[in-house]
């Protein structure tokens, strides 16, 4: 099996040697950067399977690292940050990033979330049915497409991911955990926030009116569900 490179992006040397160690441990390569510049850098040499992103950076904030990253590649990236607050984190996973962890964080916690990532990015199902439409909407799983009205629409690997899950199963109702578990292959811990946005920003992108909804529906104390 083909060793899975992953970068770690953070100012801290102890976080960047935790980090090392657990994730060597688990069979992965590990390459470190201390800041924004030497990070963007390294992720074009190394083109990396993961990449774990602190935000507060010299030169370049991990902000800015993300946005530059997100320009020619679906690359997995988790925020580690001590930046803890909602608006910090929905910022954050506005931009592209796939999770976001706050510090102090459990590192095993962190593992599995790499795992769950990274065997998401890896999984290429057969598909025989691969084209979903709708009234105004069309996905194409083959070719990784989505067109409104005709128009193709840019999504991130897992704002796709949530809109054919939902899209595959017309008005069933997804409790908030289980779709959770469903995208990022992992246990949320309670923590849902991800999810959230990652449909806020979906419905930005492919409801005409995203404060009232076509496509993708809440359902008050449960989930959401697709509907038509």
């Amino acid at each position: 099996m083909q060793e899975l490179n992953i970068v770690v992006v953070d100012n801290e040397i102890e976080t960047t040697s935790i980090l090392s160690l657990y994730l060597t441990r688990e069979g992965y390569q590990v390459f470190t950067a201390d800041s924004g510049i030497t990070a963007l850098q390294l992720i074009h040499d190394i083109r990396p399977d993961l990449i774990i992103l602190d935000i507060l950076l010299r030169d370049l904030d991990g902000l800015e690292v993300c946005k530059e990253v997100r320009k020619t590649s679906n690359v997995p990236i988790m925020f580690l940050s001590s930046k803890n607050k909602d608006e910090d984190i929905i910022h954050g996973l506005t931009i592209g990033a796939d999770d976001y962890m706050t510090k102090p964080f459990s590192p095993s916690q962190l593992v599995a979330r790499v795992k769950a990532h990274l065997r998401r990015q890896q999984q290429h199902p057969h598909l025989n049915h691969h084209l979903l439409s709708y009234p105004g909407l069309e996905i194409d799983r083959r070719s990784y497409t989505v067109k409104v009205d005709g128009s193709i629409i840019s999504l991130s690997c897992k704002e796709f991911d949530l809109l054919c899950h939902l899209a595959e199963s017309p008005n069933k109702v997804f409790k908030l955990e289980h779709l959770y578990q469903l995208i990022w292959n992992s246990d949320s811990f309670g923590d849902t926030r991800t999810l959230m946005v990652h449909i806020s920003n979906l419905r930005k992108k492919i409801e005409k009116d995203p404060a009232n909804p076509r496509y993708i529906l809440t359902v008050r104390g449960v989930g959401y569900k697709f509907s038509y």
